[in-house]
């Protein structure tokens, strides 16, 4: 395997993100790396990556922008909540649904606030919800490949833990019976949306060597 594919460029610069994906891909055998770390300084044409519909539009233009400036094998992901009595909000939207602007921490509580307000006085069987992950890898001449993971679970009425990020205080998992935000990063990343997009990666690799 060559210097460059021993190297996993994942393209996400949120701190959350890169904690757990990072955690995720430990066993993976190849260098995992994040644009800061390769040189990649942020760009004011980054913002205007994340425009597509679909989470799947998403991940494939931030791997395309990503592999192209790198020259790296290249892993991105879109990935949201998708609330069943919102007609599937925020999804593509998770991370703007409030409209707010600022850093990581502001976002996830304006985002979880305005998700309550739009919940206020809807009983449990109403509630019910999903994360939705999916990963787009480009490899430097290859076709782009996808991955996707979901996981279930219903929206509290007020934030448990302080673990994770983004919506996880408020998504009561069905597999795990308690938060994201309660849950231990190594049962959240073995029940979560994105560690199952991204194990789908793995074992692809493993398998392929792409």
């Amino acid at each position: 395997m060559t210097p460059e594919r021993s190297q996993l460029l994942v393209a996400t610069r949120n701190p959350g993100k890169r904690r757990e994906i990072g955690s995720i891909l430990a066993d993976l055998g190849r260098r995992i790396v994040f644009p800061d770390d390769v040189g990649l300084g942020e760009r004011l044409e980054e913002r205007n990556i994340e425009m597509a519909e679909t989470f799947e539009g998403n991940a494939r233009r931030k791997a395309d922008y990503f592999a192209r400036r790198s020259g790296l094998p290249t892993a991105a992901d879109d990935s949201g909540l998708e609330v069943f009595a919102l007609g599937g909000l925020p999804g593509v939207r998770s991370r703007r649904f409030a409209l707010v602007e600022g850093p990581p921490e502001r976002q996830d509580a304006a985002n979880n606030e305005e998700l309550l307000r739009r919940l206020a006085g809807l009983p449990p069987e109403k509630r019910r919800a999903r994360y939705r992950c999916v990963v787009v890898y480009v490899a430097p001449g290859g076709v782009p490949l996808t991955f996707e993971g979901t996981c279930t679970g219903s929206i509290l009425e007020t934030p448990r833990g302080t673990g994770g990020f983004g919506y996880d205080p408020l998504f009561l998992s069905d597999e795990l019976g308690v938060s994201f935000g309660e849950a231990n990063p190594p049962d959240k990343d073995a029940a979560s949306h994105r560690g199952r997009a991204f194990r789908r990666l793995a074992d692809w690799l493993r398998e392929r060597g792409g």
